[in-house]
């Protein structure tokens, strides 16, 4: 909905003193100082019990014997939770598959899974107790890797494809035919904050819960489901999180519902924070998947044919991963016109843990799957691997998706012919070939790729956002809206929008904690939707309060509302001024609502997923990297040397919020790509559960040099004052560090012959592609 008058790209109240400025993130001095609070820094109600988590002992068996007796008695221990204690429903599935259950009941179906949970008087007797239970499950065939479970027939859903011309066809009558497999890592989402819920009983059996989540509805509703009482009768809030990257989007409720059982059984306040390794082995990951592809290429360099196929391993359950498999397709293409394209998804239910939502829900895979065909494709051509990327890039009678989307905002060639002069690409090429020539031990590569990302949630009914502003009688503002902080800014940009809405200080907006009391009924903070969302949904409720104040301002000192303009903490009406203060006191005194509800809903988008085709995406946000590395032939380490990058933000509402984000999302991508590797043993047990065995990137690990450069532009649709989402396209500008290791070992090979790189490319990854090439295997 939006206001008649409201326009997204401008102020109509005065000078934007707030919006396009680089202000600092709300909570910049807490998070330094120490002082920001987390779930686990909330002082706890007197008398709050502490619960843990007991898992499975194997991937996959029906229970045999439960014998809990000893973590009863044990020290400290208040009572013992089974999926028997809970009075609603045994789920905590996000899309109401039923296939999640708080705790398992009669069968287990991966190594870890919640069981049973201890409510002590400590945590760490809570934690100790749990060590105690005498577990037997009896023993099945287990599906660990997506090529059992494709062999066994075992799928979470239906398989699904977008498909456009005739592939096969035009792989056929293509001149230069390859083909291949990619097998594409996983990744931990690592917030720096675990996986936390405090729970307080209240009158009337309601409950109040205070998560670390992203989704706060969904929180209160998995909480009323398992407790078996209303919607209304669960509050649920954040203030902020430590870190969520995807994890805490569905994966939240299950601890939620936890502590709030533990509350209700025993009617005092519970809390529950998972350890480290217990969080990496219970919660979900980004999802890994193999795709086999093969492309077809003309004599001129333009692809006409490619076909992948990914296998993604699901884990057990649903959770999110239809969703995130069909964005998977979605950003096969990436920034790639291909006349004939397939790009089919299987997903396959295999006795892990089960895989959620990630930053880039689902499109990096797509889109690290393509530049490796790209790069596989240039070394089989003898071309440079930029001139075939801009020679394949969506264009003027080239500008439809697989999907029937047309490319209405193309800037892809614009952004990558920036970059390529920004980095000194062609020069610094032609140095890396004299280095490698001297040089045969460390050598270097070097690599340019682009990325199309498309914004809106695919699943349609989510994109819709609330907010609630209040203006208090001394001129101070109240905000409150559905989406959640978790360190990247979206409070700050929503908070700049609304103090410019009113002409006033950014420093008069009050920041408040998410909660479901106060906007009901939220979409999750995902998508990179944010502020697209929650900042129109503000300004609305911000709008129709000044649009008040306005016609009070013209009735009271004689003049017309749609003179009225709010500027420098005063409204001005003719040749008049009145503070804003003021005013806001006099209204209140003459009975003008000061409190509005706004409510704001994507337009123009659709998808019919049974056709595969429609406008899934409100617009797309665009971006490259050049990524220059240097790899040591004899033991497969490596290092990223340089990085440059242009990125489309639109007209940025908050360059330091943006560019720390673009750095931050980079390096995240970058730790997936090249050292952060997940485990499993053939009895389906994780491990890498601990930072021990779990390499996230670290200070040392970013790029000595450094450069990030936002694109001057403007969002062609009628986003919030014409800005870009942020939140999840950059991971995807750390395929440039893929395709540079890349690079750099195909010089080792000649032409016809494949680099066999997969991801993560680890130092070992790297390693076995160089002796494979050196033993001449293909």
């Amino acid at each position: 909905m939006m206001l008649s008058g409201l326009d997204p790209f401008d102020n109509t109240t005065g000078e934007l003193r707030s919006v396009r400025k680089a202000v600092r993130h709300d909570s910049a001095e807490k998070h330094v100082s120490g002082s920001a609070l987390y779930v686990d820094d909330v002082g706890a109600p007197a008398g709050t019990l502490h619960v843990a988590v007991g898992g499975s002992p194997k991937a996959r068996g029906r229970i045999a014997r439960l014998d809990l007796e000893a973590v009863r008695t044990a020290p400290g221990v208040v009572t013992v939770l089974t999926a028997a204690d809970i009075p609603g429903h045994n789920d905590v599935s996000p899309v109401g598959t039923g296939d999640d259950p708080v705790l398992a009941d009669g069968d287990v179906r991966f190594h870890g899974q919640p069981i049973f949970a201890v409510v002590a008087e400590t945590r760490d007797a809570a934690r100790r107790a749990t060590r105690l239970a005498r577990i037997e499950i009896e023993d099945a065939e287990a599906h660990l890797s997506v090529e059992t479970a494709e062999a066994a027939g075992s799928r979470i859903s239906p398989d699904f494809e977008i498909v456009r011309g005739e592939p096969a066809e035009a792989f056929d009558g293509a001149p230069l035919r390859l083909s291949g497999t990619l097998a594409i890592g996983g990744q931990e989402h690592f917030y720096l904050e675990g996986q936390a819920a405090l729970a307080i009983p209240q009158e009337d059996g309601d409950m109040y819960v205070l998560s670390s989540t992203q989704h706060p509805s969904e929180v209160q509703k998995a909480v009323a489901d398992v407790l078996g009482i209303a919607i209304n009768a669960v509050t649920s809030e954040v203030r902020r999180m430590g870190g969520g990257f995807g994890g805490k989007e569905s994966q939240a409720g299950q601890w939620a519902c936890l502590a709030a059982l533990a509350a209700r059984v025993t009617g005092r306040p519970c809390k529950l924070r998972l350890d480290r390794d217990d969080d990496m082995i219970m919660t979900g990951k980004r999802h890994d998947m193999l795709a086999r592809w093969r492309v077809g290429v003309g004599d001129d360099g333009l692809l006409r044919a490619v076909d992948i196929t990914f296998l993604a391993r699901c884990g057990f359950s649903t959770d999110l991963s239809d969703s995130v498999v069909d964005r998977t397709a979605f950003h096969t293409d990436n920034a790639y016109f291909v006349p004939n394209i397939a790009a089919r998804t299987k997903r396959m239910r295999t006795n892990t843990v089960s895989n959620t939502a990630f930053r880039g829900f689902g499109g990096p895979q797509g889109i690290l799957a393509i530049e490796h065909v790209m790069d596989q494709t240039a070394h089989a051509l003898g071309l440079d691997p930029f001139d075939l990327r801009t020679r394949n890039l969506y264009g003027p009678d080239r500008d439809v998706t697989p999907y029937g989307m047309t490319v209405f905002d193309n800037i892809a060639p614009e952004v990558m012919a920036k970059l390529e002069a920004m980095s000194n690409y062609r020069s610094r090429r032609r140095m890396i070939a004299e280095h490698n020539e001297a040089a045969p031990i460390l050598r270097k590569g070097i690599a340019i790729t682009p990325v199309k990302f498309g914004i809106s949630f695919t699943a349609t009914h989510l994109n819709q956002a609330g907010a609630l502003v209040h203006v208090y009688t001394d001129g101070s503002v109240h905000l409150n809206h559905g989406g959640t902080e978790m360190g990247q800014g979206l409070f700050i940009k929503v908070a700049q929008v609304v103090a410019d809405e009113f002409g006033i200080d950014l420093d008069r907006v009050k920041i408040t904690a998410t909660t479901t009391g106060k906007v009901p009924n939220t979409a999750p903070t995902a998508a990179s939707s944010g502020t697209d969302l929650n900042a129109m949904a503000a300004r609305v409720a911000a709008a129709r309060i000044r649009e008040r104040l306005a016609a009070f301002a013209a009735e009271t000192y004689d003049g017309a509302a749609e003179d009225v303009r709010f500027r420098d903490n005063q409204v001005f009406v003719g040749n008049r001024s009145v503070a804003f203060t003021d005013l806001a006191r006099q209204a209140f005194m003459a009975r003008v609502s000061l409190s509005s509800t706004g409510f704001y809903r994507t337009p123009k988008i659709h998808w019919d997923r049974k056709k595969g085709e429609g406008r899934p995406f409100f617009y797309f946000a665009y971006g490259a990297a050049c990524s220059e590395v240097t790899i040591d032939t004899l033991t497969g380490e490596l290092r990223v040397d340089r990085v440059d990058i242009v990125h489309d933000v639109g007209k940025s509402l908050n360059p330091a919020i943006d560019i720390g984000q673009i750095e931050g999302g980079f390096v995240q991508g970058m730790g997936w790509l090249t050292t952060e590797e997940l485990v499993w043993d053939d009895e389906g047990r994780l491990r890498t559960h601990a930072p021990s065995t779990y390499k996230i990137p670290t200070a040392s690990d970013v790029p000595a040099e450094f450069n990030v450069h936002l694109h001057d532009g403007i969002n062609r649709e009628e986003a919030i004052y014409g800005s870009k989402a942020v939140g999840e396209p950059p991971l995807m500008l750390a395929a440039s560090v893929h395709s540079a290791i890349f690079d750099a070992i195909a010089g080792l090979a000649p032409s016809d012959t494949q680099i066999p790189l997969d991801a993560p490319a680890s130092p070992e990854a790297i390693l076995r592609a160089i002796t494979t090439i050196r033993e001449g295997r293909r």
